[in-house]
């Protein structure tokens, strides 16, 4: 039987806005799962991101940590820094192979791309001895200098390499003849990264396995090969094709749901909140529900949270049940804004808001930081403008508003609505993410859900 190696991809999603505590849960569930390597990007910023990996290398004990480095020495010194207390390490070389990768993104001819193919790979491999050349557009390429690109990264050291198809039009048979062509000759594992924009990826990368690949690039959401759908292939067809994997499968659907709505609270409040099975689940609970009863009702929705995560997710639950009755979906949005969270540097204590037709909105908000209440009073342009400028005038700082959303989460004249913020801090964006039966007051803790990420990751 033919082991096939999983990488996971979640982590070096392009659309991510993962915070510290977001990529960390990730990282757990992942570990949790199975997974063999769990990729990471190109270290962005080296104090935090180095701190991240040394962080996350503490419980991450089965799996592979993967960090991408580009071709300059800095990356890859970076790389290997963040892996120095990693037990199972990998360098990622990423360089594309194609025609126009080379000329217009590397700025050189062939030869010259072999000999920084070469280099590249022989500087990572002085620092860790697991070092994976991938060729990020592969299906572009030449296939003799995609060969050749191979065989020059195998020499230098590389210990995998991996080719992509990074256009996603490739039809699944097609793509795994090429992956053997390419394969041909090849003394290490080869992985498949595939596009799944056409829908085609997990058909592409189980052809590929089928034949001469041992690995597949795989993420929950994003653009590459779905990971449940790879998953469920292998268990499912496995034995007549004599492959399989070492994901733990009876944990594969809870553990994918919790990722997902980890990640979707990072991007989208929609993709947090919206379950297809909640309504199914019959959960009805009140103000006379005690904390067990409501971590039975999260356990049963797929979610198992620390004690830390469960006494918050009971803390709002509390605060909503004295309005209406909490059905499954509105549990789902207590937890997806409640658990998984940075510590609460500001705290909202009460707000005033002042608004009609007829004169200018204002708004009083009173928040607390360290036992210490601090208040705001300012004017805007509406209700929910005016609270946000009294929240930047008590912490003394003005973030740009990237993207604000305000949506229902269940319906009638009680319905739950919640709120999406984006903030953007020194480039990066930070998404907070707040509910109540008062869009006012769910607008107000998503900012402040924001704010707080903002000043967690700066301390």
């Amino acid at each position: 039987m033919k082991t096939i190696t999983i990488m996971d991809t979640t982590l070096c999603r392009e659309d991510s806005t993962f915070a510290f505590k977001e990529k960390m849960e990730i990282m757990r569930q992942l570990e949790r799962l199975n997974v063999d390597v769990i990729e990471l990007p190109e270290i962005d910023n080296p104090k935090r991101d180095v701190l991240f990996v040394r962080t996350a290398s503490t419980f991450v004990k089965h799996a592979t940590i993967s960090v991408a480095a580009g071709s300059s020495k800095e990356s890859i010194e970076q790389a290997a820094a963040a892996l120095s207390a990693t037990a199972n390490g990998r360098i990622r070389i990423e360089l594309p192979v194609s025609p126009v990768g080379m000329e217009y993104t590397c700025h050189k001819k062939p030869d010259k791309m072999k000999e920084w193919i070469a280099a590249a790979v022989a500087a990572a491999k002085t620092h860790c001895g697991n070092v994976e050349f991938c060729a990020v557009d592969a299906t572009r390429a030449e296939v003799e200098f995609l060969k050749e690109a191979i065989a020059v990264a195998v020499e230098a050291g590389a210990t995998a390499v991996s080719v992509c198809d990074s256009t996603g039009e490739w039809m699944p048979d097609d793509f795994a003849a090429f992956v053997s062509s390419v394969a041909e000759g090849v003394s290490v594992p080869l992985a498949v990264r595939c596009n799944n924009k056409n829908g085609l990826a997990a058909a592409q990368a189980a052809l590929a396995v089928r034949g001469a690949a041992s690995g597949v690039k795989a993420s929950v959401g994003g653009e590459d090969t779905p990971l449940e759908t790879m998953a469920m292939i292998l268990k499912n067809c496995g034995n007549s094709y004599g492959i399989e994997s070492n994901i733990r499968q009876t944990q594969l659907h809870s553990t994918v749901k919790q990722v997902e709505w980890v990640s979707g609270n990072a991007k989208n409040a929609h993709a947090v909140i919206a379950t297809g099975a909640a309504d199914e689940e019959g959960i009805h609970l009140d103000a006379n529900d005690d904390i067990a009863a409501v971590s039975a009702a999260v356990l049963t929705l797929g979610y198992d949270l620390s004690e830390d995560d469960t006494a918050r997710v009971y803390e709002e639950f509390s605060r909503v049940a004295q309005k209406k009755t909490v059905t499954a979906k509105d549990l789902e949005a207590i937890v997806a804004s409640t658990a998984l969270q940075v510590p609460a540097t500001y705290k909202l204590v009460n707000y005033v808001v002042n608004s009609g037709n007829v004169m200018t909105s204002s708004a009083q908000v009173t928040l607390e930081r360290d036992g210490e209440t601090m208040q705001g009073v300012c004017i805007g342009d509406g209700p929910i403008d005016a609270a946000f400028v009294a929240i930047d005038q008590i912490i003394g700082h003005h973030y740009e508003l990237d993207d604000f959303q305000i949506q229902s989460v269940t319906q009638g004249k009680e319905a739950m609505g919640s709120a999406l913020v984006k903030l953007r801090a020194d480039g990066k964006l930070y998404a907070g993410n707040g509910i109540s039966t008062d869009i006012i007051g769910a607008s107000i803790r998503a900012y402040l859900n924001a704010v707080n990420k903002i000043v967690y990751e700066e301390a």
